[in-house]
């Protein structure tokens, strides 16, 4: 947090650090170690035992900056192998490195400007010191017990990998190699070196910009398929670890510690292997990945192949044709390949999607020497036969390979390189074709005829049997919305002793109420259709929902809304003040709200600033009452299960209000939970057991109000949070800055002076109490209001929260390798 209601108590500590800290004196022999209250001015520096790595600021060439780097003591040429603050320079030569209050290395600048770049966080260690070693790690450790190590520059390599690293997942954490962003910039580059956590376990990957650049084949034990000099064992001994905890990484060593060699992802895209010659005093480097242009992930797109020998490069397989002739023939092959004659599997038919005629002409194969396309997915069986017919008898399968396992391949095939005999080969791959492709199968043409005609005349059935049940459901739906009229006459249409309960409107006062649902008065786009504010002839300014067609709200939904909220009274939920039903429109109409909905503010930077930390806690609290309000209060128990901030809105005074009950639930007394066959909602806010399972309960309104909390606090979007680290979404950044001690990096900048630091702790620490992944964690609306309710106390005792449930990561990964689903029924998810 750049600003924070704690600004003058941080500046009356680093002056109090800057007056007590004792800087190494320059007279002293150079060493490694940095002791409690000692510090490091730039032009100072510490040197590991035997003089191999050197720490200290230095200024890339041809820039000022400086920044705080290790690199090797004794080599001529200065190379940087890490970087403390690549993205954080201190912009003179007035740096100073310390440690902080809590015994973390800090950069601190003539202004007070400060940059913490180790994290040992322990409640009970706050003396601490910092050691250079000959690995070029550096460590932070307890200054009264050695042994233990708070903090380690391994655990965050830049853009090298040396001897004794680890590089992949370790402890949950996915380390990778980041290039520099030129050769004069250390920042964070286009390009990143490491495993993919969803992918294929001991596999390496170059990304450009988060898209699969480059990658080197499967790891066989010994050597990449792809890439055998990545990991050569000529100068290193390398090994691999993939345990049942999670950790799955390679790291090396050297054989010869006399030899000076290191791995570099550099700012071309590269990784590259190097060597220092003490006869020519220069760095070699030994080999560059990847070396030709085939190699560059799936150079000619999907179903294209790509050949070093052939000129053009890039051609399609047997039975494809380009997509976009005209850009092939300008040598722009990206948008790759499309079969020429559609494979027989998939029509109506047998078991296995042929046809049910005599002597029906099935599916071929055809083995070509490819490079194995990208995203395999392995099946559990024993010979090449039962591989082939696995994917013969499925008619998503494209092709399959087998070697000492069985692959399949569903779709577009990605990544295909032409391989000569004398090539590292992973097994042939088999390729899928119509039988027409092959010259003995258009002997069969007089079959293909007849099952042309006849699928003809089965089309023209299911086409009149479509209209049928079409003009049916249109029938269905006029008496459906005929008697929701009827039933909305008879039992909301009223009076009570505040006026107009609930009011039937006729399309025509609609209509004139919005100028005809001008464009000016269009509010917004909810998720079921626009909002335009209105006025009735008598007065009152209203908020008028117009559903589209294509929102995907159905009449049940429609009626689920005015069923549950016009019988519904608090302060913080929406009030509907009627509906129109009237030649297939579907309107609601609710009472006006001054300030829109809370989604307006919070995500945009200047208006953002008009919520200050009260007004956001007042929200929260608002959030609450009305939450709880729904689970125990009412006359109903409702389960909104639509929870976000675009449902919440905002009256003049800043009140919040619950909206949008279309897709909300009633429980009885008694009822726990439910399941539905049909998931509904916003993708970001779901629950887990309510995304993968249809399981809901009151807890998965609670793990909703968790993402909402966060949002609220960070000012940012769960579902479009952008990665940082190994986070894909906010929860899991929430979760990593927690467990690190960092929670103030999460807090929006634009609070400024006007937050109370336990407070929103606080709400960080409730929010991710709610976002647990198992909803028995989680707590009640009840709980979450006692553990707010006490604002003034900065030691109110919580539980400590366990992992959240990374949904959108979790989707991601199934997206990429659908997994097995438990044997339920199944689940459509519907989401907006």
């Amino acid at each position: 947090m750049k600003k924070g209601c704690g600004r003058g108590i941080v500046l009356l500590a680093i002056l109090l650090l800057f007056i007590s800290s004792n800087p190494i004196p320059s007279s002293e022999a150079a060493t490694d170690t940095l002791l409690p209250n000692q510090s490091l001015k730039d032009g100072q520096s510490l040197v590991s035992a035997n003089k191999t790595f050197e720490l200290g600021f230095f200024s890339p060439q041809g820039s000022t900056d400086r920044y705080v780097g290790i690199w090797y003591h004794n080599i001529p040429v200065q190379t940087v192998v890490w970087v403390a603050n690549r993205d954080r320079p201190v912009a003179d030569a007035t740096g100073l490195i310390k440690f902080d209050m809590y015994g973390n290395l800090m950069i601190v600048d003539a202004r007070g400007v400060s940059f913490v770049f180790t994290y040992g966080f322990s409640a009970s260690t706050k003396s601490t010191t910092a050691k250079l070693l000959d690995s070029g790690n550096l460590l932070l450790m307890d200054a009264n017990n050695s042994s233990h190590v708070l903090y380690e520059s391994f655990d965050y390599p830049t853009d090298t990998f040396l001897p004794g690293m680890k590089l992949g997942v370790v402890r949950w954490r996915n380390r990778l190699l980041a290039s520099w962003r030129n050769s004069d910039n250390p920042s964070t580059g286009d390009f990143l070196f490491g495993e993919n956590p969803n992918g294929t376990h001991g596999q390496m990957f170059i990304w450009q910009k988060n898209t699969i650049y480059w990658d080197s084949g499967e790891w066989n034990g010994e050597i990449f398929s792809l890439a055998q000099e990545l990991l050569s064992p000529n100068f290193f001994e390398y090994l691999y670890v993939s345990s049942s905890l999670g950790d799955d990484y390679f790291t090396y060593s050297t054989k010869n510690t006399s030899i000076v060699s290191r791995y570099v992802m550099n700012v071309s895209g590269r990784i590259q292997r190097l060597l220092w010659s003490e006869t020519t005093r220069e760095w070699l480097v030994l080999w560059s990945l990847p070396k030709p242009q085939c190699d560059v992930y799936n150079l000619c797109g999907a179903n294209g192949v790509c050949s070093e020998e052939n000129v053009p490069q890039c051609s399609c397989l047997r039975g494809f044709a380009p997509l976009t002739p005209a850009e092939w023939s300008n040598s722009v092959t990206k948008s790759g390949c499309e079969r020429k004659i559609s494979l027989q599997c998939g029509q109506k038919g047998d078991q296995n999607g042929y046809l049910t005629l005599p002597n029906t002409i099935k599916d071929r194969f055809l083995s070509i020497n490819v490079k194995l396309p990208a995203d395999p997915q392995y099946l559990n069986v024993g010979s090449p036969a039962e591989c082939q017919s696995s994917c013969l008898n499925n008619c998503n399968c494209t092709a399959y390979a087998f070697t000492n396992h069985c692959q399949l391949w569903y779709g577009n095939l990605k990544d295909l390189k032409r391989l000569n005999d004398a090539s590292v080969t992973a097994g042939g791959l088999n390729l899928r074709l119509a039988p027409f492709e092959f010259p003995d199968g258009r002997k069969n043409w007089i079959w293909v005829v007849a099952t042309a005609t006849v699928l003809g005349s089965l089309l023209f059935m299911f086409y009149m049997c479509y209209w049928w049940r079409r003009k049916e459901r249109e029938r269905r739906k006029l008496y459906q919305e005929q008697t929701l009229y009827a039933f909305i006459r008879g039992n909301l249409n009223g009076h009570d002793e505040r006026g107009p309960s609930f009011t039937l409107f006729s399309f025509s006062k609609v209509a004139d109420a919005t100028e005809n649902f001008s464009a000016a008065n269009k509010l917004g786009e909810g998720g079921f259709g626009p909002v335009y504010k209105g006025k009735l002839p008598w007065g009152p300014v209203i908020a008028v929902k117009r559903l589209s067609k294509s929102s995907g709200q159905g009449l049940e939904e429609f009626k689920n809304e005015i069923m549950l909220i016009a019988k519904l009274q608090h302060r913080n939920l929406v009030r509907l003040l009627g509906c129109c039903i009237q030649g297939g429109e579907r309107i609601l109409i609710y009472e006006y709200m001054a300030n829109k909905s809370l989604d307006y503010f919070l995500f945009e930077e200047t208006r953002a600033v008009q919520l200050d930390w009260g007004r956001r806690f007042n929200i929260i609290e608002g959030i609450v009452h009305g939450l709880l309000y729904l689970h125990k209060h009412s006359r109903l128990r409702i389960i909104h299960r639509d929870l976000k901030v675009s449902n919440i809105l905002l009256d003049d005074e800043w009140c919040p209000k619950i909206s949008d009950f279309g897709l909300a639930r009633i429980f009885s007394s008694n009822e726990v939970q439910a399941n539905t066959n049909r998931v509904v909602g916003t993708f970001g806010y779901m629950s887990p057991e309510y995304a993968s399972e249809g399981l809901f309960s009151t807890k998965s309104d609670v793990f909703s109000f968790g993402v909402m909390l966060l949002e609220i606090v960070s000012g940012k979007r769960n579902a479009g949070f952008h990665q940082y680290g190994n986070s894909f979404n906010l929860l899991g950044y929430a979760w990593e800055m927690w467990i690190e001690g960092k929670w103030q990096e999460l807090v929006d900048p634009v609070i400024g002076d006007t937050c109370k630091d336990y407070q929103v702790c606080k709400c960080v620490h409730v929010a991710l109490l709610c976002v647990q992944e198992c909803a028995s964690d989680r707590p009640t609306m009840s709980e979450v209001i006692t553990m707010l309710a006490n604002e003034n106390s900065e030691n109110v005792a919580l539980e400590t929260p366990n992992h959240p449930g990374f949904f959108t990561v979790k989707m991601k990964t199934e997206v990429d390798n659908p997994p097995t689903i438990n044997e339920m029924t199944a689940t459509t998810i519907d989401g907006r």
